[in-house]
This record gives structure tokens, C-alpha cells and sequence, in this order.
């Protein structure tokens, strides 16, 4: 069966411990995590979990049934599909110079980045978007020069009725 990616999120009881038991099932399985996200909620006695990872439709399913019996798991979703709001943020780090910088600069505004920080050989922005904006405007950065790159990894929440 062919893998597919796969967007989980969880509200879980916030307590220490709590992302290993779960980033721990993931090991133990042989399930890579790809991207993983965790906060508080609304709520400061809950957290948000959201994990990203590869799996056929029989180790997804495998995967839930042991993330439901998780003590600290309150609730499990499958956010893969179209009812979510699914976003991702980027730190980058580009190289400019008086020759790139319009073209950067032009990058940055195409994707309704936000310069945080200009040095005079570097460029600091955030950008937010799909986690395929995000490997856009990535591609279109690379002759320009990326020093460095934080992603923060998929944010999903369902979209209400």
C-alpha cells in the first residue's frame, strides 16, 4: 500500500511527558514524524498536538487506535482532508546584496512576507501560508542564497459549520 501524508491533531491533557508518550508510540512503530507542532490552548490546561507523517491507510489506522488509548489524549483527528485550515510559518534567513535585494525584497512581498530583521549582507522575514507556499517561495529563494531556515511545521484546525 502506498504511503500517503497525513495531518494528526490531538487535544491532550497539558502535562509533562505527555509529546514523548505520544512522539514515543511514533518510534516504537517505526513511523517517522515529519513535522510536529505543540501549544496550549485556549484552554491552559490542554494542549494542542498536531503531527505530520507518512503512513498507508492500515498503519494510520493502527497509529490512532494506539493514540487513543493514551491517558493524556483527549481527542484525535484526522485533519488530512479539505475541512481544515491547515497553516504553516517560515523564518528564513536570505543572503542579499545591493543586486539582490530588489528581487528578495520583491519575493518577500509576492508572498505577503514580513521583513523582521536587515543586515547588510542578510535579510530576516517570516512568511506564512500552505506547506506548499512555503516550499515555493523557498524554491524561488535558492539562487538568491538561504543562510538559514526555521519552519514551524502544520498548524490544522477544522473549519466550523
Amino acid at each position: 500500500m502506498d504511503q500517503q501524508k497525513h495531518i494528526l491533531t490531538m487535544l491532550v491533557e497539558n502535562e509533562p511527558g505527555v509529546t514523548a508518550r505520544i512522539s514515543g508510540l511514533f518510534a516504537a512503530r517505526g513511523y517517522n514524524i515529519e513535522t510536529i507542532c505543540g501549544a496550549p490552548t485556549a484552554n491552559p490546561k490542554m494542549s494542542r498536538i498536531t503531527i505530520t507523517t507518512l503512513a498507508n491507510p492500515l498503519q494510520l489506522e493502527q497509529c490512532m487506535k494506539q493514540i487513543k488509548r493514551l491517558v493524556n489524549v483527549i481527542k484525535l483527528r484526522d485533519m488530512t482532508g479539505e475541512k481544515a485550515v491547515k497553516r504553516e510559518m517560515a523564518l528564513v534567513c536570505v543572503k542579499i546584496n545591493p543586486k539582490s535585494l530588489a528581487g528578495v525584497s520583491s519575493l518577500i512581498e509576492e508572498y505577503k512576507g514580513k521583513i523582521m530583521d536587515k543586515g547588510e549582507a542578510h535579510l530576516i522575514f517570516e512568511v506564512t501560508g500552505s506547506a506548499n507556499t512555503i516550499d515555493e517561495i523557498l524554491v524561488n529563494l535558492e539562487p538568491f542564497g538561504i543562510k538559514k531556515l526555521a519552519r514551524s511545521g502544520i498548524l490544522a484546525l477544522y473549519k466550523e459549520p
